[in-house]
This record gives C-alpha cells, sequence and structure tokens, in this order.
C-alpha cells in the first residue's frame, strides 16, 4: 500500500519483511456501520472526546478500550459519540471545518488527512513517536504511510488491516454444483449459472457507492497492475485514460449487463449490513467486501460462519492482466489523529491514551477476537488458538504475501476527487454513463 516516503505516500509496493509487516496497515476503509449515538466517560477533572464509528463487532472493541482508559485515569478522562459511517464523514468535516472537532480524530488517513494538515487541524506526532519509539515498533512499519505527510507523521496507526475479500456461500456453490471462480472467465461464466437457478450472482450494497469501488480497485490492478492508479495518485495528466482503465471499465459493465448483481442493488446500503445479509441467507451466491465483515456475518448470520459455510478468496486474476494475483487493495490501518484545537491537558490525556490503552495487548486480542488482524508484529501470535483462526490466517496471509496492499481510492485521493470519482462510480454501475465518459469526467478532476 504505502511506504513513508517524505513528501508524497508511494501508494504501492510495500516491503514484506516482518511477519504481516512491510505490507500491511489497516487504514479504516470505508467500512461498515450500525445505529450510532452514544457516550462513555465520567468521573472527574478534564476531558477529551472521541468520536468514532458505530458497528458491532468494532464499535464495542473501541468502546472498552475507551472504558478501560477511564477506569485507570479517573482525573483524565475520554468522552464518546458514536456515530454511523456516512454522518460521521459528513459531521466530522463540518466539526473540523469550523475548528470544533473532537480531541481525538478517527479515521482513514490518506487523502483527507492531507487536508486537515494542509488546514493546520491536527498535531503533527513526529516529535512524540519520537520520544515513544517502543509505541511505534510495535506497529507495521507500512501502517505509517497513510499517517505521513510531506515527512512528519499525522496520525496514530490503530486497530486492524482490512483487504478486500471475495466471500461466497458454499451452500449455493454445492446447490448450483460449480467451483469457485479462478480467473475472470470464471466470473462470468458463473453468472447466467446461478441466475437460471434464481439465485444473485453478487450481493452490493450499491447505494453506498464505496462498495462498488472495490470492483474497481482489483479490476485495474488485476488487468493493468497498481502502476495504473499509482498514475492517478500522482497526478499524471490524463491517467484515467489507460488502455487497463478503459477495459476494467468494459469488462465491470459487461458483468452489469449480465445480471452480475442482486436487482435493485442500488437502493441497497451497505451501512444496514443489507448485503451481507444477502449472501448468508443464499439469496446471492457470492460479495466482494471488506475483510471486517467477517465479524458482522459471524455475528448476524446464524450458524453461516460457524457451520463452515462461508468460503473466502483473493480476487482472481484477469486473463491477460499484468496485475500481480497475489495483490490486494483495501485498509491496512486505521488513524487516530489529535485536534490542533484541543487544550493542552486534552491533547495529553490523547497521547496517553494513544500509549497505553490503543493496541495494548488486551486490545489486540479483543480485535483479533472480531475475525480482524491487528497491525501489530507477531499478532499471529493472539489469535493462533482463536476460533476464527483459519479466516485470520487467510487474512494474514493475503497481507503478508501482496506484492501490493493499496489503499482505498476515495481515501487515497482527496475528498473533492473522491466525491467525483463515487458520484461517477454509481453512474457507471447504473450504465448511465460510458466508460470514456467516465474517463473524461475523472480526468477532469485529477490533482484537485
Amino acid at each position: 500500500m504505502e511506504s513513508t516516503t517524505p513528501s508524497r505516500r508511494t501508494f504501492l509496493t510495500l516491503s514484506m519483511g516482518i511477519p504481516l509487516g512491510a505490507a500491511l496497515a489497516a487504514c479504516g476503509t470505508s467500512g461498515p456501520t450500525a445505529a450510532g449515538g452514544g457516550g462513555a466517560g465520567g468521573g472527574g477533572g478534564t476531558k477529551a472526546t472521541y468520536w468514532y464509528l458505530a458497528v458491532q463487532p468494532q464499535e464495542g472493541v473501541r468502546t472498552r478500550a475507551v472504558e478501560r482508559f477511564n477506569k485507570a485515569n479517573p482525573n483524565g478522562q475520554i468522552t464518546t459519540t458514536i456515530l454511523q459511517n456516512d454522518a460521521y464523514k459528513t459531521k466530522i468535516k463540518t466539526a473540523i471545518g469550523a475548528g470544533q472537532a473532537p480531541t481525538i480524530i478517527w479515521g482513514w488517513g490518506g487523502g483527507t488527512l492531507r487536508t486537515y494538515v494542509q488546514a493546520g487541524q491536527v498535531e503533527d506526532l513526529t516529535p512524540w513517536f519520537d520520544q515513544n519509539a517502543a509505541v511505534k515498533d510495535r506497529l507495521f512499519p507500512s501502517s505509517f504511510g497513510a499517517a505521513t505527510i510531506d515527512g512528519k507523521i499525522y496520525a496514530m496507526p490503530c486497530e486492524t488491516m482490512q483487504p478486500i475479500v471475495l466471500y461466497y456461500n458454499k451452500k449455493i456453490f454445492d446447490q448450483v454444483g460449480v467451483q469457485p471462480p479462478e480467473s475472470w472467465g470464471d466470473i462470468m461464466a458463473l453468472v447466467p449459472k446461478f441466475n437460471a437457478a434464481g439465485i444473485a450472482p453478487f450481493s452490493l450494497g450499491g447505494q453506498s457507492r464505496w462498495t462498488n469501488m472495490m470492483w474497481l480497485e482489483f479490476l485495474f490492478d488485476r488487468i493493468g497492475g497498481p502502476e495504473v492508479f499509482q498514475a492517478v495518485f500522482d497526478g499524471k495528466k490524463d491517467a484515467w485514460s489507460h488502455p487497463a482503465a478503459l477495459d476494467a471499465l468494459t469488462k465491470l459493465q459487461d458483468l452489469v449487463k449480465a445480471d452480475g448483481f442482486i436487482k435493485g442493488f442500488s437502493s441497497i446500503t451497505a451501512d444496514s449490513n443489507a448485503d451481507q445479509a444477502l449472501l448468508y441467507t443464499g439469496k446471492a451466491a457470492m460479495m466482494l467486501h471488506g475483510g471486517w465483515t467477517y465479524g458482522s456475518m459471524s455475528t448476524d448470520g446464524g450458524d453461516f460462519v460457524s457451520g463452515g459455510h462461508l468460503g473466502y478468496m483473493n480476487f482472481p486474476p484477469v486473463e491477460g492482466g499484468k496485475g500481480d494475483p497475489s495483490n490486494t487493495v483495501g485498509n491496512p490501518g486505521q488513524y487516530l489523529s489529535i485536534s490542533s484545537n484541543a487544550t493542552a491537558e486534552q491533547k495529553e490525556i490523547a497521547k496517553k491514551f494513544f500509549a497505553t490503552a490503543v493496541l495494548n495487548d488486551e486490545d489486540v486480542k479483543e480485535w483479533a477476537g472480531t475475525g480482524a488482524v491487528p497491525i501489530v508484529n507477531g499478532a499471529d501470535s493472539a489469535f493462533a488458538t482463536a476460533k476464527d483462526a483459519d479466516f485470520l490466517k487467510f487474512v494474514y496471509g493475503i497481507a503478508s504475501n501482496a506484492k501490493s496492499f493499496a489503499q482505498s481510492w476515495d481515501q487515497a485521493l482527496s475528498p473533492t476527487a473522491a466525491e467525483v470519482l463515487l458520484d461517477n462510480i454509481a453512474k457507471l454501475f447504473q450504465l448511465s454513463i460510458t466508460p470514456q465518459q467516465f474517463v473524461s469526467n475523472m480526468n477532469a478532476v485529477i490533482g484537485s
């Protein structure tokens, strides 16, 4: 995904030295959410504030970390506000723009963090990390890529790394008598077979838009390699016009036209986890989604996960494509920044939280318990005997073997370019624009 280059995050090529390391970092993705609202905290003294996403089981892990910290620090408490994904994005942007951000700002790093830095709204944490080398050394080195702007660290990497995974319902595959796809050609060949059986080939929460984006992220990579989007990220003129990009956009629309997705996908929201429910109830055979959804399906899907009915794999290669089949996309981590408008006392509380509560041993065990891989060196020891050990090993393997772990596009780009991207991806899936129109629209905002 990215390296810690001084002035620019190099989006691609992570070296894989450490167990999960050199190619991971879990920059929280445009991930899932549930109902939100709430708070934690109490006691006396100064209080710092912290907003984060609502969705179980991740929400519970975040909340319990704050509760443990507050119990240990009665005179330096943290109060929380819990929000759904899309509501959070809107509220945090407004609050930061008004200079009223919470003390601790949860985010995905990348392009959005860059805008915070340019506006002078977040603290430079480089000196703090220099003074707390043990904290930094525990984390995957690559997790700092999306936290680093112009050579300085503006966020604490946290939580888990989350590649995008191709999930499938084993019972449905057995029912129809087919095997998991090993290529793009296999995917297209499976579509009519599932449709003939009255089963949607793929579930998709298309109303959320970022779920659609995952398809293009993989197709661009598998057809042209990570260099294709790297050129966009680098701001190269007309980068979206690359032949591999047009090929990927065309293949995506071929899948839509072949009824590859559940009918009405554009009105299904990912925030409600309705797309996941379509998979585990057998209404859809497959789903391309983030690694974080494993925990949700385990919690909400009855015996779908515990009974061994969920299959998972990396996205298959595209015939003739240049991309390495080991490559992945998604979120190398999540990130916590400190508001530059917080008081000195609030900033100290936040830093103490970072040093003592974020990804400590108990926190690591809890994250592993959600079916995710924490971005801590040696985290594999925390899930060796976990009930979800097989999935965790699978995710660990993807991350540690990937030649490239690219950050989600909407987090890598600036908020302005990301909004245009998501809007055009939605139109592409709805067949209301052509691949060439998509390319023209996106070339117009390169570098914005």
